[in-house]
C-alpha cells in the first residue's frame, strides 16, 4: 500500500476508533449485558420538601434541629396560638347562639304569649260589640231628633275603630297559632351552618399553629428560630425525604427493552460493600432524552437515553440522597 492511500485512511479509522470509545463510554455508564443480567449505574434521588405555617404569626418554639430525623406527624415547631384560641372560642359562642334562635324559631312562640293574644282579642271584640250596640241606639235616638248629628258621627268612628282593632288583634292571635314563616326558619339554618364553617375554620387555623412532619425524614435545614414573625407558607424547615428510597438511572435504547415496570432489582453502594439491597422498577420513561449534563462528553452529548425510577429499600439507612449506585437487573 502507498503512502498517500495510507494517509487518507487515517482519518477513517480515527473517526471508528472515537466511536468504537464513545459506545464503550455509553455501555459502561448506562448499562451493560452479561450472562443474562443488565447492570446500570445511577445515584439515589434527592427528594425535599420545604415546610412552612398555614397561618401566619409568632413562633414560640422550634422542636427539631438540622440533622434530626423525624417520624410522619411529629411535631416541628408551634406558634403562640393565643390570638387563634380566641378566635375559636368566639366562633364557639357565635355558633351556640345562632343555634339557640334557630330553636326558637323551631319550637314556635310560646304558650303563654298565645294565650296573651286570645286575651286582647276577646277585650277587643268586647269593645267592638259594646260600640256596635251603641251605634244601634246613637241611630235610632238621631232619628228621633234625640240626639245631634255629630253625636251619631262620634258613635260611627268608635264602631269603626273597634272593629279594626278586633281585627288587628285577630291577625295577631293566627301568626302567633301558626309559629314563624319558613322563610325565617330556612334563613336561620343557613346562618347555623355559616357559624359552624366559621367555628370549624377556627379549628383548623388553631391545629395549624403547630408544623409536622408530613412524612418520615432528616431536617435538613432550619431557616426560623423561636421569637420570629413569620408569614402564612414561609419556609421553617426545609426536609429531606428518605421513606421511601427512590433512585435514578438511564437506559440506552438497546437494553431498554430489557427493562419492565415492576421489575425486580439488587442495589450496592460503596458504603455497604459486599451487601445489596432489593429494590423494584417504578417508573420508565416514555420519551428520550439526551446523555444528563452529569455524564455529559464530547463522545456521548447526543445520546439518547430513557430514565428510569427505581424504589429501594433500605433497612440499614445507608443511602444518602445524590450518593452512587449500582443497580443489577436479572433478566427474566
Amino acid at each position: 500500500m502507498t503512502l498517500s492511500k495510507k494517509t487518507k485512511l487515517l482519518p477513517a479509522i480515527a473517526c471508528l476508533l472515537a466511536i468504537i470509545g464513545g459506545a464503550g463510554f455509553c455501555w459502561q455508564y448506562f448499562g451493560s449485558s452479561k450472562s443474562g443480567a443488565l447492570t446500570l449505574y445511577g445515584n439515589v434521588d434527592i427528594r425535599q420538601v420545604d415546610l412552612g405555617f398555614r397561618v401566619g404569626g409568632r413562633i414560640a418554639e422550634v422542636l427539631v434541629d438540622e440533622g434530626d430525623k423525624v417520624e410522619e406527624g411529629q411535631p416541628m415547631a408551634r406558634l403562640d396560638a393565643d390570638i387563634l384560641a380566641q378566635q375559636k372560642n368566639r366562633a364557639a359562642a357565635s355558633l351556640e347562639a345562632q343555634k339557640a334562635q334557630l330553636a326558637k324559631l323551631e319550637r314556635g312562640y310560646r304558650v303563654q304569649e298565645v294565650a296573651q293574644a286570645r286575651a286582647k282579642v276577646a277585650a277587643a271584640k268586647a269593645v267592638a260589640v259594646n260600640a256596635a250596640q251603641n251605634l244601634h241606639r246613637v241611630s235610632a235616638m238621631r232619628g228621633e231628633n234625640a240626639i245631634s248629628q255629630k253625636e251619631l258621627d262620634n258613635a260611627r268612628a268608635q264602631d269603626r275603630e273597634a272593629k279594626a282593632r278586633l281585627k288587628e288583634a285577630q291577625d295577631n292571635l293566627d301568626m302567633l297559632s301558626s309559629g314563624f314563616r319558613e322563610e325565617e326558619v330556612s334563613a336561620q339554618k343557613a346562618a347555623v351552618d355559616e357559624a359552624e364553617a366559621q367555628f370549624a375554620m377556627a379549628g383548623i387555623q388553631l391545629d395549624d399553629a403547630v408544623l409536622h412532619a408530613p412524612q418520615k425524614g432528616i431536617v435538613l435545614t432550619r431557616a426560623r428560630e423561636a421569637g420570629a414573625i413569620v408569614d402564612a407558607g414561609q419556609t421553617v424547615y426545609t426536609l429531606t425525604l428518605v421513606n421511601p428510597v427512590w433512585l435514578r438511572a438511564y437506559v440506552d435504547e438497546p437494553n431498554l427493552g430489557l427493562i419492565k415496570p415492576g421489575m425486580a432489582v439488587r442495589v450496592a453502594v460503596d458504603a455497604a460493600p459486599g451487601k445489596t439491597f432489593p429494590g423494584r422498577v417504578g417508573f420508565i420513561s416514555p420519551s428520550a432524552e439526551f446523555t444528563p449534563k452529569t455524564v455529559e462528553t464530547e463522545e456521548v452529548r447526543t445520546a439518547l437515553v430513557y430514565r428510569l425510577r427505581i424504589q429501594a429499600e433500605d433497612p440499614e439507612n445507608v443511602m444518602r440522597q445524590g450518593m452512587p449506585v449500582t443497580i443489577f437487573v436479572e433478566d427474566k
